[in-house]
């Protein structure tokens, strides 16, 4: 039996499919599993059959079947879903797809062009809790906003003025006020003597003053809907409230989380000594980079990876640039971020900021040049391993001001 053996597995939520081939293509074993703990083992028996590390394309880069592989000693290889969808008209000439089928396009195209992909380094255990509270915590305030925009909606519909007391409706103390007062009705007699006691119970230190939270309450639109309207409103509204507060609650205690987890990492000190990171910004750069430099051999790699490089097409004469749709969308909402924040406190990023303004990029447009600029410094801090400092970065600083 040949040594080099390439195995494909089309992964699914319920079962996946898994060929294995030869160094010259022929298919030496095709077979379905569960995704279970038999179905695992099932494949971990069958592979170690062929008494080699093997090498098994996947489309996805982490999940429970990948930590499997690795940890049986066998060498995954990621493979994007686009690339996958691009190689199978070399195998057939309709539209059509099977799970078998795209098990073997990826053991061949493993085998054939092998050397386009690089080989997954699992990231370290801090880095993979790190992403995880980070995604987690994503995924909360994606919610917040979600039902954030719900409540105000309803509020804007039947009692507008409760939308606008506080900044934030999805606050502590904003919906500590929706959950006490949810009507007009409730808060028609609500006095400044205890608009004042309710701030201080919930220890609002807000610019405002209770005869202004109050004004801003009483000028608004008056509600004009019925009384049986306005009782089921406020029932909407207090069940958003009970809804949104163990969320809110949540997000704080995550971000308590990744604030603590970044500062124990030393990659994490080195993105916060960036300007203006902070811990959240600092994690979801950090997450998503992780500590494996063999990733990102190149600073382009990077920037390509974080969506801030543009694509060009190119023929003949004709050539054109559009803006990068397949990228890592968390990376670059991650390093943008940042770059947005920079420009506030570092006078290099507000002048690259500036120049890009005054020959007329949009303001995201801008954001993405500087934030390919700051990629250059941020890439070469991460693969010294050491802290950012001006002095030191000024090169770097001023060659990708120049390329920007």
């Amino acid at each position: 039996m040949s040594n080099n053996i390439f195995v494909g597995l089309d992964w699914a939520a319920r079962s996946h499919a898994v060929c294995v081939v030869d160094e010259s293509g022929r298919i030496l074993e095709r077979f379905e599993l569960t995704h279970d703990r038999d179905g695992l083992s099932e494949l971990r028996r069958r592979l170690s059959r062929f008494n080699a590390r093997l090498r098994i394309a996947i489309e996805r880069p982490s999940g429970l079947i990948v930590d499997a592989l690795v940890d049986a000693g066998h060498e995954v290889v990621p493979i994007h879903p686009n690339a996958l969808k691009a190689c199978r008209p070399r195998y057939r000439c309709h539209g059509g797809k099977s799970d078998a089928g795209d098990a073997y396009i990826l053991a061949d195209v493993l085998r054939t062009d092998g050397h386009r992909w690089r080989a997954l380094t699992p990231q370290s255990d801090g880095i993979q809790a790190l992403r995880a509270l980070v995604r987690s915590r994503d995924d909360l305030v994606a919610t917040r906003v979600g039902l954030s925009n719900q409540l105000r909606s309803v509020l804007e519909a039947f009692w507008p003025g409760a939308a606008c007391v506080f900044a934030d409706i999805a606050s502590p103390i904003g919906l500590a006020f929706l959950k006490r007062y949810p009507s007009a009705a409730s808060a028609a007699r609500l006095s400044e003597r205890q608009l004042q006691a309710f701030c201080k119970r919930q220890r609002y230190c807000g610019r405002r003053t209770p005869a202004q939270l109050l004004a801003r309450l009483r000028s608004a639109a008056p509600a004009l809907s019925g009384p049986l309207s306005a009782q089921a409103s406020s029932h909407i509204v207090r069940s958003l409230v009970d809804v949104l507060r163990p969320v809110v609650a949540q997000i704080a205690e995550l971000t308590q989380r990744i604030e603590q987890a970044v500062e124990a990492l030393p990659d994490g000190r080195i993105i916060m000594s960036f300007p203006r990171t902070g811990h959240i910004c600092a994690a979801q750069l950090l997450s998503e980079l992780g500590d494996v430099r063999e990733r990102f051999p190149s600073v382009e790699q990077l920037a390509a990876e974080a969506g801030t490089t543009p694509v060009t097409y190119e023929s003949g004469k004709s050539r054109g640039v559009a803006f990068r749709w397949a990228c890592n969308h968390r990376l670059r909402r991650a390093v943008t971020c940042f770059a947005d924040n920079s420009r506030h406190a570092n006078a290099w990023a507000h002048s690259i900021y500036a120049s890009a303004r005054a020959r007329g990029c949009s303001h995201p447009h801008a954001i993405r040049i500087l934030a390919r600029c700051w990629l250059r410094v941020l890439w070469r801090a991460w693969v010294d391993r050491r802290p950012y400092e001006p002095e030191l970065h000024l090169a770097a600083a001023k060659l990708a001001a120049d390329g920007g």
